[in-house]
């Protein structure tokens, strides 16, 4: 990485820093199994995949790589929602890593998540592997008036986006269902690009048998891991 491209992250962390941020976090979790000192050969590693991934990332909206040599070799990935801009990518990424320097300031690994993005690294090689240990969900707090119709239609659209992102070259998919009475249910399936199509249609179909855990007769909810997501909502929450 240049030192123009290092002086153009640190520009915009300062500017972040400055400004405030801009997007709540929905999640995030730190690695708790080993921390970094200032004079760490992780640390400049870790900033040059900060780096990295924040240049690389929104043009096509997923980056991933390592930087450095073991014992010091620090991996990680970008994901920006597949309906997302170059800029709003940008801008996410941006955020993510800064909200990681202020929730996991000398942690080895860490992850978060963004309406817009995800973002995480750690200092053990996880690309191209499933991450079902790093997960949480959300929902409405309003229910459907009729749960068992509601149920079965979001199931079937959330299962055909995933046969769809699964077999799409960004392996992302969005889409709606028709419901009685001309509503709508609005869904989205979404994996990151390290893993590939059939680790991608594993991932989402575990998820999506989780949702009667989660959401069962809610407006809205999803299921997110570090590898894959869903989403669903009574209203268009994508753009086309």
């Amino acid at each position: 990485m240049s030192s123009l491209s290092i002086y153009l992250l640190t520009f915009a962390l300062l500017l972040q820093t400055i400004y405030g941020a801009t997007l709540t976090p929905l999640k995030h979790f730190c690695s708790s199994s080993e921390n970094f000192t200032t004079t760490d050969p992780y640390k400049p590693n870790l900033r040059q995949l900060w780096g990295n991934l924040y240049f690389q990332t929104p043009p096509d909206g997923f980056g991933f790589g390592s930087v450095g040599q073991d014992p010091y070799k620090t991996y990680g990935l970008a994901l920006c929602r597949g309906d997302l801009e170059a800029a709003d990518c940008r801008t996410c990424i941006n955020e993510a890593t800064a909200e990681s320097l202020i929730q996991c300031p000398h942690n080895k690994g860490a992850i978060i998540w963004y309406d817009h993005c995800l973002f995480k690294y750690n200092n053990t090689d996880f690309l191209g592997k499933i991450d079902n240990q790093n997960k949480f969900y959300t929902w409405s707090v309003r229910n459907v008036s009729d749960p068992t119709i509601f149920n079965q239609k979001t199931r079937e659209l959330l299962s055909l986006l995933a046969k769809d992102a699964s077999a799409t070259p960004k392996l992302y998919a969005a889409g709606e269902l028709e419901l009685e009475k001309s509503k709508k249910v609005y869904g989205l399936a979404q994996c990151t690009r390290d893993i590939s199509a059939s680790d991608c249609s594993k991932c989402l179909d575990g998820i999506i048998g989780e949702l009667p855990s989660c959401c069962d007769g809610k407006e809205g909810g999803r299921v997110v891991t570090g590898s894959c997501n869903i989403r669903y909502e009574i209203y268009s929450f994508v753009t086309a």
